[in-house]
């Protein structure tokens, strides 16, 4: 076995400005400048002009010279000790001490921390070399050297504040890019959840032959399966695999109940001859070199050898094979599999044979790779006598959105870095998976009496799939029957829709006219001005910010608005941007303590984003009181007696203020302390108050109009096209009289 690798001495190694911001806890411009300012700063003893490197032990000691104190998240530590470890031959056994992390019960965390190096040592040796009854036991004995105390110390700090997940994801990083490059993608916990869902609730065991991290396996034992099996080709992935199930559920923790296989499915498959209740998979997808001309021959090509160009329908079939007959297979795919001709012949196979049941679109951005939305398909094996399945289920599930929501990654959503930043994206798993299941439950138990939900879900029968192009698209099979919609409920939705924009357009007028604004005379009116931050010091007002999220927030622990409160409204950045009410999920709001929002506190938007028009800033009214506080999102709290809400909520949003506050280029970042407020008497902070909200109000009353218009005429639109309206001959006379 290799010994541990050696990493460079403490005192030669070296740390990158962006490195020092996170040790510090403070920005890149922060260390910019204390570069620039203060004449002992370390100089640079490496790197290039452009990109110095810096001595960390020197870095360590002037920092802890002026007291700044390392606030970096512990995974952001983990990291940075892992880089400066260096390459290591035997990365497995940190693995094996996180999986045996809580075995370690002898010390509290703490105590471990406080140990003496060796001693350490000695007890994270111990505890990877214990026998296993699902990791089993290693051929070699792990060994940790001196080197590797920063690691193991920075592990288990990770493992307590942050959880195993992220520690995990940390190490993984090191020898996995989850990239287009590779084809292979994470699996988002909720995605993996309404997945599981749709097997039925006794499924007994599940393989997953392109298993990943283990996402898709826990959540089927979750969902009640007593053995779960995987491969992948990465060892790497077979280890994360592996690990979150020793996580999960111990019920599973025996060889017998959980196996994972290091190797390539589709050439060396690890389970052959088997075959399960259900596959639940994600496989690698446009791989060009799955193994085309050796598998020509395969028997698992049941409905068709596979386009070179058409790996997805390899692990389609390889999947289906491994079924028993009746069996269940929940794979997602890319959308370009339901209509790319090269792969007609053999969707028309597994149309026709009955193994297609169910199509569903999910949004974009919800799942790598981000720029498509992809699709969940449900198959079945078919069995000799089975019943017959004379139609297919199509759900279109791309009216969802996903939102940025910041760093950390999490359960509710997917996390990829760029740059060394993490970006967040968050999705209602459960609100989708809670209109999904119910129709795919009726559909699969009662297909006979199966109605569908307009504009949603709906069952084509098979023959009219079997056209020329098998189109199985769900969004295109799903529109394709709008005209089952009852005319007279369309009439009726038309009418309330052209009430309610005859109301707005009323509510508009006033507005424009309720007020007018006199000309402030020959020359531009100039104040003296202050920043946020001086208001902020001065007592003024007060400044607060949703904290950053952290995986155990995302996963239900003590953190997020669920712990402050149970299920509570969240007013996002989208909110302020839109004007609508509290529309955030609590797994995206990880609130400070007193971040509640309040009726009267002004809400500023973080990033301005790409729609100009779109206000920057809002004064929380009673609908938002009480609403958990969002990510992007800065709250004021003005003091009544000194600042005016609305004022300062109109003075705040000026385009050229929030252009001088802000920095960054694809991603643009306002500081909302450089943001500045001109100094008026309270009395005339009042009256611009007053414009300012005559002014967003009118904002508001015409976006809400136009959005009315747009509903009322796409209505219109659909009906006539539908044969559910016909035009009258009052609009015979309309057109005349413009004519005219």
């Amino acid at each position: 076995m290799p010994e541990p690798a050696q990493p460079t001495s403490p005192s030669s190694a070296q740390v990158t400005a962006a490195e020092i911001s996170r040790i510090a806890g403070v920005t890149r411009a922060t260390v910019s400048n204390w570069r620039r300012r203060h004449a002992d700063f370390p100089a640079p003893n490496g790197g290039t002009e452009s990109s110095p490197l810096y001595d960390l032990a020197e870095v360590q000691a002037w920092l802890r010279d002026r007291g700044h104190t390392s606030s970096a998240s512990a995974a952001e530590a983990l990291r940075t000790a892992l880089r400066l470890h260096g390459p290591d031959p035997d990365s497995a056994r940190f693995f094996l001490l996180l999986a045996r992390a809580h075995m370690l019960t002898e010390r509290t965390p703490d105590e471990l921390e406080l140990l003496p190096d060796e001693q350490l040592l000695t007890t994270a040796e111990t505890a990877v070399n214990a026998p296993h009854p699902l990791l089993g036991v290693r051929e070699e004995p792990a060994r940790f050297a001196p080197g590797d105390v920063a690691v193991v110390r920075s592990l288990l700090t990770c493992v307590r504040e942050a959880g195993v997940q992220d520690a995990m994801d940390v190490l993984a990083e090191r020898e996995l890019e989850e990239s287009a490059a590779t084809g292979a993608y994470q699996t988002p916990e909720g995605l993996a959840d309404l997945m599981a869902g749709l097997l039925p609730k006794d499924t007994d065991s599940v393989l997953d032959p392109a298993c990943g991290s283990g996402t898709l396996l826990v959540a089927a034992a979750e969902h009640g399966a007593h053995r779960v099996c995987g491969q992948d080709s990465l060892s790497l992935q077979v280890q994360r695999t592996l690990l979150s199930l020793v996580l999960a559920d111990t019920a599973l923790q025996n060889g017998d109940r959980a196996q994972a296989h290091v190797g390539d499915s589709l050439r060396h498959d690890g389970f052959p001859d088997e075959t399960f209740d259900a596959v639940l998979c994600n496989p690698p997808f446009g791989d060009r070199d799955w193994g085309h001309d050796e598998l020509a021959y395969d028997p698992r090509w049941a409905y068709g050898v596979p386009p070179r160009l058409e790996s997805e329908l390899a692990w389609v079939q390889h999947a289906l094979a491994h079924v028993k007959p009746g069996g269940w297979v929940v794979m997602v795919l890319p959308p370009a599999l339901a209509f790319r001709s090269s792969a007609r012949r053999i969707r028309a196979e597994l149309v026709r044979s009955g193994a297609v049941r169910a199509v569903v679109s999910l949004p974009p951005r919800v799942a790598f790779p981000l720029h498509v939305a992809l699709q969940v398909w449900v198959l079945q094996r078919p069995e000799s006598g089975g019943p017959d399945r004379p139609s297919v289920l199509f759900i279109d599930g791309e009216g969802g959105e996903a939102r940025e929501t910041g760093g950390g990654a999490g359960t509710a959503g997917i996390s990829s870095r760029t740059s060394g930043q993490t970006r967040r994206m968050s999705f209602d798993w459960a609100a989708l998976t809670a209109r999904v299941l119910p129709q795919w439950a009726v559909f699969r138990d009662r297909p006979e009496s199966y109605t569908g939900e307009a504009g949603f879900a709906r069952a084509v029968p098979v023959v009219d799939l079997l056209d020329d192009i098998i189109d199985l698209t769900p969004g295109r099979q799903v529109r394709a029957g709008a005209a089952e919609i009852e005319p007279e409920a369309l009439v009726g939705q038309l009418e309330q829709l052209q009430g309610q924009l005859a109301q707005q357009i009323q509510t508009l007028a006033d507005a424009a006219g309720a007020r007018s604004w006199p000309a402030a005379g020959a020359e531009l009116r100039k104040w003296r001005t202050a920043t946020v931050a001086d208001l902020s010091r001065g007592g003024a007002l007060t400044v607060m910010r949703a904290a950053a999220p952290s995986s155990r927030d995302s996963r239900g622990g003590a953190g997020g608005a669920a712990a402050a409160g149970g299920h509570r409204p969240v007013l996002t950045a989208h909110d302020v941007a839109s004007g609508g009410p509290p529309s955030g999920h609590t797994n995206e709001a990880h609130p400070e303590p007193g971040s509640d929002v309040a009726e009267g506190d002004v809400l500023v938007r973080a990033h301005p984003g790409n729609d100009q028009t779109a206000p920057m800033t809002r004064v929380a009214g009673p609908d938002d009181a009480g609403a958990v506080l969002g990510a992007h999102l800065h709250l004021l709290r003005p003091d009544p007696a000194r600042l005016d809400p609305w004022f300062l909520a109109g003075f705040l949003g000026a385009a050229d203020n929030i252009a001088s506050a802000s920095t960054g280029s694809s991603l643009v970042q306002v500081t909302v302390g450089r943001l500045r407020v001109p100094l008026l008497p309270l009395a005339e902070q009042q009256r611009y108050g007053r414009a300012f909200r005559q002014a967003y109000e009118l904002a508001a009353a015409a976006r809400r109009a136009a959005a009315l218009a747009a509903d009322a005429a796409a209505t219109a639109a659909a009906g006539l096209t539908t044969g559910a309206l016909v035009p009258t001959k009052s609009n015979d006379r309309t057109d005349q009289g413009q004519s005219a």
